[in-house]
């Protein structure tokens, strides 16, 4: 069993791990233990057979809900429990499914639950999240994998994503965080890239996000001239996969979309204020970060507390000379 992470976008930068773990054991079941979010990721992935659900909000809240799923899942007889999850809770949970060699970092003070723990030290601390993944992987296993991140759709859910957009070159605007506002460049500069990249590149915008972040699409929506699509809380994670897939080009925060994104190597531009770029930035070669170095970033605060100047500082110029780079235009 692997219990996976419970943000999306960590979700993502653990797949690399998920294919080291497969070429280490490739006749063995791979079975990842997800919230309902990031278990719609891996409900199609070549490095895991089966996905169980483990609701905390739903049929497993509280600590009886921990008690039932994990006897529940006693029944599976699982050989070996990576703990990609760095909660004590995710350690609970694979000691009473009795499962008999539980791998892990030892944080949150669960290492005596542990029977194959590795400490977390600075350097780990400072590794980027994929490689922090397979760090801890190293130290018991094999790490085989090309360290890519690998998501896939299955053909419906192509087909859905061409049929909703249609022919034309897209852009997707990822303008929301689910992590807290900190994260949020200013949505009437994300309207004015949009803008631009509709005049300069004919592409098409397309507004991609969760339903708690569905006004800050009406405010773009509103200030864009360009035509717009605004799928923001109209999609599952599953369709929003295939829609950033099918794009040219992603204009984001630091959020889960654009790990996703990274994953199927669509060009990005990711704006980055209060997060450290060094450990969350996308785990690919085709894309841009775009931040303005200011004394309290990164702070990693979900509010800011004075004036959210790292990203008040990012122009929307900014934004677009590294859009023409990654297209071919002129930066």
């Amino acid at each position: 069993m692997v219990r996976s992470t419970n943000w999306v976008g960590d979700a993502v930068m653990t797949t690399p791990a998920m294919a080291d773990v497969r070429r280490a054991f490739p006749e063995a079941e791979i079975v990842v233990i997800a919230n309902p979010l990031v278990a719609q990721l891996f409900t199609c992935h070549p490095d895991c057979d089966r996905v169980l659900v483990y609701d905390k909000k739903g049929p497993h809240a509280g600590m009886a809900g921990l008690w039932r799923f994990s006897r529940a899942l006693r029944e599976e007889n699982f050989d070996l429990a990576i703990l990609l999850q760095n909660a004590i809770e995710a350690a609970v949970m694979a000691f009473l499914a009795g499962v008999p060699r539980r791998v892990g970092y030892r944080t949150d003070a669960r290492g005596w639950l542990l029977t194959h723990g590795v400490a977390v030290g600075p350097e780990q601390k400072r590794l980027h999240h994929t490689e922090y993944y397979r760090f801890m992987l190293r130290q018991f296993i094999a790490t085989q994998g090309d360290g890519r991140l690998r998501l896939t759709c299955n053909a419906e859910e192509t087909a859905w994503a061409l049929h909703t957009l249609g022919d034309g070159g897209w852009v997707a605007i990822n303008p929301g965080a689910a992590y807290g506002s900190a994260k949020r460049w200013l949505p009437e500069r994300f309207a004015e890239v949009a803008d631009s990249l509709h005049r300069e590149f004919g592409l098409r915008v397309v507004l991609t996000g969760g339903p708690a972040e569905q006004e800050i699409g009406r405010d773009i929506e509103q200030a864009i001239q360009a035509p717009v699509l605004n799928l923001i809380g109209k999609t599952s994670i599953r369709q929003m996969m295939a829609v950033l897939a099918s794009c040219r080009l992603v204009v984001t925060n630091d959020s889960g979309p654009m790990h996703v994104a990274a994953a199927f190597d669509i060009p990005i531009v990711a704006v980055f204020g209060p997060t450290d770029h060094s450990t969350t930035s996308p785990w690919s070669k085709n894309s841009r970060i775009v931040r303005k170095a200011t004394a309290c970033a990164p702070c990693l605060l979900r509010q800011c507390p004075t004036d959210h100047r790292c990203m008040r500082a990012i122009t929307a110029e900014d934004v677009m000379q590294a859009a023409r780079a990654l297209l071919g235009g002129t930066a």
